[in-house]
């Protein structure tokens, strides 16, 4: 299960407009789509090839997270909040990946509030399967486990 958003959870419809707004460009082995703790400018839809999704992990080096291809929505929470990028996202092959700037984005969704459930919907799911991630990561049998609550008192 990726932990980023797929476009094949949208509808059709979604899709047509928002490829009215979406320029694509093509990213060679190694480019960096966006960088972890850049402002967030826009949103990125990965048309083709495969995007290594990053996790910094101290000095300049980095922790893979996932492998994600075609059909993935990148930076969509940030370009949402306003928060700058979490992640970093590097080209793991010759990419088509178009792009949404932020603000296109958002004025986007203000002229179209019959997509923005699509787009929460979205999100949530987005949500959920980091909380699985993590909550998979934490429960590694060689990290120590909290004991329940209910056996920390007595």
């Amino acid at each position: 299960m990726s932990l980023q958003p797929t476009l094949s959870k949208l509808s059709p419809d979604l899709l047509r407009a928002l490829h009215a707004i979406k320029s694509a460009r093509l990213y060679p082995t190694g480019a960096t789509l966006f960088q972890q703790g850049s402002e967030a400018a826009g949103v990125y839809l990965v048309e083709s090839g495969e995007v290594r999704v990053l996790l910094p992990t101290g000095q300049s080096q980095k922790q893979l997270l996932e492998v994600v291809g075609a059909g993935t929505v990148l930076g969509m929470s940030e370009s949402m909040t306003g928060e700058n990028y979490r992640i970093t996202a590097e080209a793991g092959d010759p990419t088509m990946a178009a792009f949404i700037p932020r603000e296109e984005f958002l004025e986007f969704l203000r002229e179209h509030g019959d997509f923005c459930m699509q787009i929460v919907r979205l999100l949530s799911e987005d949500l959920h399967g980091l909380y699985h991630k993590f909550r998979s990561i934490s429960a590694h049998p060689g990290r120590p486990r909290r004991r329940p609550l209910d056996e920390q008192l007595n």
